[in-house]
């Protein structure tokens, strides 16, 4: 991104720090799944996730975050393959 802090040129979506306190908010996040089975974080996460983006409300920048979040991703494991 070389300085820039949208995902790219002409994009809405802020890729710059913009949360006060993330190591608070990480540790917070962290507790919220405290005694959760593996299938009540991945339910968690999906109505967090929701309800950020009907926050958000803007389908253009939800569409980048996906677009970021997926390219980071890592690559299948297809070694047993």
């Amino acid at each position: 991104m070389s300085g820039d802090t949208h995902a790219t040129p002409g994009s809405r979506l802020n890729m710059a720090p913009n949360l006060a306190d993330s190591d608070d908010f990480y540790d917070e996040l962290l507790r919220a799944h405290e005694g959760a089975s593996d299938e009540q974080s991945e339910a968690f996460n999906a109505r967090l996730i929701l309800i950020l983006c009907n926050h958000i409300g803007d389908r253009q920048v939800i569409r980048e975050a996906l677009a970021v979040a997926r390219a980071a991703a890592p690559a299948p494991d297809t070694s047993d393959r």
